[in-house]
This record gives C-alpha cells, sequence and structure tokens, in this order.
C-alpha cells in the first residue's frame, strides 16, 4: 500500500448504500404484496489512492451485489445511499456522467471464461475499451497497446490472434486483467477473480495483480470468500454478513485480535500448513445456514448462529462502531 498522507482524502467513499430486489413468484397471487430481497443494507467503507481493501464473507452474503451498486450495475433493483468520486456524487447520476468514471473504474469478474466474448480474438477483447472509451485512437495505435498489456500480464504476441476456448482458466483471467486495465483506471474491482483457479495459479494471479497495483498506483477492491487468499493482498479487510458490515480493520489487526465472533469463526476455519498445529486448532464451527434476506432475523442479523449471542441481541440493531484504533465492529458485546 501506498504511505497515506497526512489528511489525504479518498478516491471513492461509500455510504450507506442500500440494494434491493424484488422477488417474483409463480406461487403468489396477482394481488399478494410483492416480496422484498434486501442484498445489502447499509454498507459503508472509504477507499484511497494505491490501497486494496478486501471484501469476504459467505456465498450470498452481497459481496458482488455491492460491487456492481459502486459501479451502478443493478438495473431494476431499489438503489439508496451515497457513491462519492473523486468528490462528485454519483448515485443517481444520469449515464452520460457514469461514462468517463466508467473508465476509470474497471472490474474482473469471477468466471473467466464467461467473461469473455467467445467470438471476439484476444485482440478485439482487450482493444474494446479502447474503441468505446478512446475513440479517437486508430486501429495501428489500439493494437500497439493491447500488445504491450498483453506483455506485461504475462501473454504473448503469438497469441493476440487467438480465441478464450484455446486459453486455460489461468491464461483467460489474465486477459480479463489486461481488459480491466488497459485504460489506466484508478480503481479495479476484482469479483471473486481467483475462486475458479487451482491454487498454484491463484498465487500468479494474485502475485500478478500486486505487481501490477506497484508499477500502475491502482486502488483495488478484491472481494472473496477466503480469508487466507485475501490477507496476501489486502491493506483493511470489511467482513460482511447477510448484506450488512460485522467488521472493518487494518489487516495485522483483524488476524491478529479479531473482534467480531463472525470474524472468529471464518479465521478458525483456515486451515494451516502444520499439521500438529492443525489438530490441536478449536474450529469454530456455526449452527444452522444462512437466513433468507427476504426475511432476516430481527436485531443482530447474526444472533441465530452466534455462539454468543443473548436476548439482548433479538431487539437491538448493532451499529459499526469503533472498538479499537483500526478495528470497527457491528456488536453490541465487541
Amino acid at each position: 500500500m501506498a504511505e497515506r498522507k497526512p489528511g489525504e482524502k479518498p478516491i471513492l467513499s461509500v455510504r450507506d448504500i442500500r440494494v434491493r430486489f424484488t422477488v417474483k413468484s409463480d406461487k403468489q397471487w396477482p394481488w399478494s404484496p410483492k416480496r422484498k430481497l434486501q442484498a445489502v443494507s447499509g454498507v459503508s467503507f472509504d477507499l484511497y489512492a494505491g490501497e486494496t481493501l478486501g471484501v469476504v464473507g459467505e456465498s450470498g452474503c452481497g459481496k458482488s451485489t455491492l460491487a456492481r451498486a459502486v459501479l451502478n450495475l443493478h438495473e431494476g433493483a431499489e438503489t439508496s445511499g451515497s457513491i462519492v468520486w473523486m468528490g462528485k456524487e454519483m448515485h443517481g447520476a444520469a449515464a452520460r456522467d457514469w461514462l468517463p468514471v466508467r473508465r476509470e473504474i474497471q472490474m474482473i469478474f469471477q468466471d473467466p471464461l464467461a467473461s469473455l466474448n467467445p467470438r471476439m480474438t484476444i485482440a478485439q477483447i482487450i482493444g474494446e475499451p479502447l474503441r468505446t472509451h478512446m475513440p479517437e485512437l486508430s486501429s495501428d495505435e489500439v493494437m500497439v497497446r493491447v500488445k504491450e498489456m498483453m506483455k506485461r500480464v504475462g501473454l504473448t504476441e503469438q497469441q493476440i490472434n487467438r480465441y478464450p476456448h484455446e486459453f486455460s482458466g489461468g491464461q483467460c483471467q489474465r486477459i480479463g486483467i489486461a481488459r480491466a486495465l488497459i485504460l489506466k483506471p484508478k480503481v479495479v474491482i476484482c469479483d471473486e477473480p481467483v475462486s475458479a483457479l487451482d491454487v498454484s495459479i491463484q498465487a500468479q494471479i494474485i502475485n500478478l495483480l500486486r505487481e501490477l497495483q506497484r508499477e500502475m498506483g491502482l486502488a483495488l477492491i478484491f472481494i472473496a470468500h477466503d480469508l487466507a487468499v485475501v490477507k496476501h493482498i489486502s491493506d483493511r479487510i470489511l467482513v460482511m454478513y447477510l448484506g450488512k458490515e460485522m467488521e472493518l480493520a487494518e489487516k495485522h489487526a483483524l488476524y491478529d485480535t479479531p473482534t467480531h465472533p463472525y470474524t472468529r469463526a471464518l479465521l478458525s476455519a483456515i486451515p494451516i500448513p502444520d499439521p500438529e498445529v492443525e489438530r490441536k486448532k478449536v474450529i469454530q464451527l456455526l449452527s444452522g445456514d444462512l437466513p433468507s434476506p427476504i426475511n432476516p432475523p430481527s436485531g443482530c442479523v447474526f444472533r441465530t448462529r452466534c455462539p454468543q449471542a443473548k436476548e439482548r441481541c433479538s431487539k437491538d440493531v448493532p451499529e459499526l462502531r469503533q472498538v479499537a484504533s483500526e478495528t470497527k465492529a457491528a456488536c453490541l458485546f465487541a
């Protein structure tokens, strides 16, 4: 992470972002009230130049929904809150106002092959953002930039006219990274970019992202459900559960002294390479399944699975509050 200057302002500031979907069911009567699914409930964070914010949680906790909300990609959903980019409020902005912002904030998707158009060559895929956002460039200029970016992500010029199905999963993710970085953005949102890859390939992609981050001064939002993966790339980590923030902390503070029971349960599930230590480790198993976001629990949403839950937890909604110098937690007893 780049050293933060005193008084430095965030390049991206998200406040109380909420995303709600209308759930349709064939079993409902036409006059029945429409059910609402609260996918993201009041998440707030700041992102500074050159840093990496990790976002973790179980599947279905709203991580990807939050990422798409930041980019205003939820058509038909009810959204509220504030998204401030470089000092400018973007929530509710018109499409023409979002166009220059999309050039500065790019996204890498979870499935490397599904995110690439199978009918386009690699040159066309990587060069597409340039043709969209910089139409003044000639075909030769686009090709020069495409070749330069391919080299930076570990691809060769000989592969430029191949199609996505001719590449492995790791190579396809490198193509996705090249496409996201070809415009030289300030922020890249990585939506579980390594979850579909083998462990050895995961390490290669994470190291590539860290190297490119240092070279280009990128800020990253790195989404994953694996806390072990997030540890190697993040500066701060946001833990989500059922659309809400459970804990937001500096990396070392979160791994050394987690304050929220949900964070402790996630950390206890990380395998340790040492067999002796792994056998002695106490795993904090969570009881039950993730509750439905259509009908979430009252009070603290985590209380139905929390080993420390008390009667008060069913009534009071915990707010994210400062519990240590580098840690915020949404727990009544943190």
